[in-house]
């Protein structure tokens, strides 16, 4: 069995082999099975907050590649600074502030990785609408985010797999949450991702520049005890909906990938809340296919 550095990072598996006929593996890092349950809004009103994600990512399949015994895995650190405000700007909706901070960690054969180190600094302003309430609670909740990816992280040009992607990327997204029943809650988040160039890319080309696509998370969640724990299926989807391109020229692989699994959420108090999330992915193209497992905590200040 191959070693695994127990490095926090954020799972950067984006990589160009120049030796196969396709073109792909070359998307940033973004969220895939990171947010799940009750994704529409803050726990716990306004304020500051802090979450930390640990994601554990393990694949040995890649997919339209002619690439034997390949395997890849990251651990993931976020460290997430999110503040919510109390004060409306526009249609009623609230502004807040999102800061994420990635530590990285790579393991792979038999590509070149480079190890571990600090990732791309996530930054989106958003607003956040409070809950449309019924005669029963909270029945809709929702937030638009401008999220912006800023090539912060260690990059080199002679690794495949990198923490950093060594281009800019906009990532805004919608996450919504509809409680079906008091019980009963289904959330989404809807995310938009247009690339830039990177002007240093593995594999010799004087410049790549990924394909813009869609993505998003999903998740149905079951409240069991009452104000303390939820139980549900949790999954994400991602689709390339342009053609990347090398040298300013479209090149062949868009990548997708489909996951879902199991998943729970434990509210300790209004102000401690552990997310764990387990995800099986399936249907991929132009990119690895694996597992994810991801635990988030969330403390309201």
């Amino acid at each position: 069995m191959r070693k695994v550095r127990f490095i926090s990072g954020l799972a950067v598996v984006c990589f160009i082999l120049l030796a196969t006929p396709v073109w792909s593996y070359d998307q940033p890092s973004v969220n895939l099975g990171f947010t799940s349950f009750l994704d529409g809004g803050p726990p716990a009103g306004s304020g500051l907050y802090f979450s930390e994600y640990l994601q554990y990512y393990t694949a040995d399949e890649f997919t339209d590649l002619a690439l034997p015994d390949a395997e890849v895995e990251a651990l993931v650190s976020l460290n997430q600074f999110l503040y919510q405000s109390d004060t409306p700007i526009f249609m009623g909706g609230k502004w807040g502030l999102d800061i994420i901070v990635p530590l990285v960690g790579l393991d792979s054969r038999p590509l070149p990785d480079n190890n571990a180190g600090l990732g791309d600094l996530l930054i989106g302003p958003y607003i956040q609408w409070d809950p449309i309430m019924g005669k029963n609670g909270p029945v809709f909740m929702h937030r638009i985010e401008l999220q912006t990816i800023i090539p912060t992280g260690k990059y080199d040009h002679n690794k495949a797999l990198n923490p950093g992607s060594n281009f800019w990327s906009f990532n805004p997204y919608w996450a919504a949450t509809l409680f079906v029943t008091p019980k009963l809650t289904a959330s989404w988040r809807i995310h938009y991702l247009w690339n830039g160039k990177n002007d240093d890319p593995f594999g010799g080309a004087n410049d790549t520049q990924a394909g813009s696509a869609i993505h998003g998370n999903f998740a149905v969640a079951y409240e069991v005890i009452p104000h303390q724990f939820r139980i549900g299926l949790n999954g994400y989807y991602f689709k390339q909906i342009s053609d990347s391109e090398r040298n300013g020229q479209s090149v062949d692989g868009r990548e997708k990938v489909f996951a879902i699994g199991p998943g729970f959420i434990w509210h300790a108090n209004k102000d401690n809340h552990l997310f764990v999330n387990t995800f099986f992915e399936s249907g991929a193209a132009y990119r690895t296919e694996g597992e994810r497992y991801t635990l988030r905590f969330v403390h309201h200040f």
